[in-house]
């Protein structure tokens, strides 16, 4: 089956997989993103092994949260921390449990970025999907998990619009072509990069997204690809820098660019440019992670000698970990699990400190918020 206009879709071109780009025309930008990277990564090392391991939670954190509100899922951020802590062997006092569903998409990004140097395998693979469906289920739907789609219910296409009037945006390869296709891709993605690492991270995405071998999760599994990618090309198994979170940022750009390639020849000059120029603009983002790093750092300093109680220092970090905004004595009292006149003594308490300080207004609707030094 032909895409609209008569043309036909990257796997049904005749020189399928045989991907091509204009090297000359990606030179300058693929220069501008390794440099920033290289930049990013030295900078990340002369920090101290917890300000490291505090940006890499972050991070982490991020890309687990965006990767799946790409698709239309939000997850809890203090639940994702959580799990990566704990995964991690970080203290997480005061977070809370994180459900298995969280758990399966931490376990499929940590395994992907951690183990980086290992190849990816069919098996491998099947893990990850088990691990985003643990109930064997996406939203009302019975899924196959840990298994190639099998189609049986037609093709697989990604439409949009009402019933009777849909959209066809794009149609898979048949199922009975899965297992040659990613025994061609597994092969290519294990194998030396014969190009830069940043490119064969782009071209990672695209294909296996083009090759949607899954029921459900094929975008969160291409994009974990994408990052164990990314990981070779850093040679880190941290990350600093969240691809994710600046897809969602550019969500319109991220599918518009998808479908034009997917309908277009083997050429894929234009989504390599849109991939470099989205990491890029991930890593000049990575600035804020590294800032808010440093403010936490700066402001535990200045507290290292004050007598906190453990209730002040949970609530305090969930301040400075950006997770709560403005604070009130009800809020602060549920967090801390104490009673609200226990809630505004700690508050007072750390207003004298100078750690606190009252918001304009007053009665109910009094806020505090974190006094923190440039």
């Amino acid at each position: 089956m032909s895409c609209g206009d008569n043309a036909l879709y990257l796997w049904q071109q005749p020189d399928w997989p045989a991907f091509t780009w204009d090297q000359a025309a990606l030179a300058t930008l693929l220069g501008q993103v390794s440099r920033a990277q290289g930049k990013l990564l030295g900078r990340m090392a002369a920090l101290g092994f917890d300000l490291r391991n505090e940006a890499h939670l972050r991070t982490l954190t991020q890309d687990v949260v965006k990767t799946s509100e790409i698709e239309g899922e939000y997850l809890e951020p203090d639940q994702v921390r959580s799990s990566i802590a704990r995964r991690l062997g970080m203290d997480v006092a005061g977070l809370a449990p994180a459900d298995r569903n969280i758990d399966g998409v931490v376990d499929m990004m940590l395994d992907a970025t951690t183990r980086y140097e290992e190849p990816l395998t069919v098996e491998r693979l099947y893990g990850w999907h088990s691990a985003l469906f643990p109930g064997g289920r996406s939203g009302m739907h019975r899924i196959s998990v840990g298994a190639w789609r099998n189609d049986s219910t037609g093709p697989m296409q990604v439409v949009s619009g009402p019933i009777g009037r849909q959209q066809v945006h794009y149609e898979t390869p048949p199922a009975s072509r899965i297992q040659q296709e990613i025994e061609s891709f597994l092969e290519w993605f294990n194998a030396p990069a014969e190009s830069d690492p940043i490119l064969k991270a782009g071209l990672a995405h695209l294909w296996f997204v083009t090759i949607h071998p899954f029921d459900d999760g094929n975008g969160r599994i291409a994009r974990a690809i994408a990052d164990m990618a990314l990981s070779r090309a850093d040679e880190t198994r941290q990350r600093f820098y969240s691809m994710s979170g600046q897809i969602r940022l550019e969500r319109n750009d991220y599918y518009d660019t998808l479908e034009r390639t997917q309908k277009g020849p083997l050429d894929v000059t234009r989504w390599q440019t849109w991939f470099l120029s989205c990491l890029e603009r991930a890593i000049a983002a990575a600035e804020h992670t590294l800032s808010t790093v440093l403010a936490k750092a700066r402001f535990w300093e200045r507290f290292a000698t004050a007598a906190l109680n453990e209730r002040q220092i949970k609530v305090l970090n969930r301040l400075l970990d950006g997770s709560e905004g403005k604070m009130t004595t009800s809020k602060w009292a549920k967090i801390a699990k104490c009673s609200q006149d226990t809630a505004h003594r700690d508050i007072l308490d750390l207003i004298d400190r100078g750690a606190l300080q009252k918001e304009p207004g007053g009665g109910r609707s009094t806020c505090y918020s974190l006094v923190v030094e440039n």
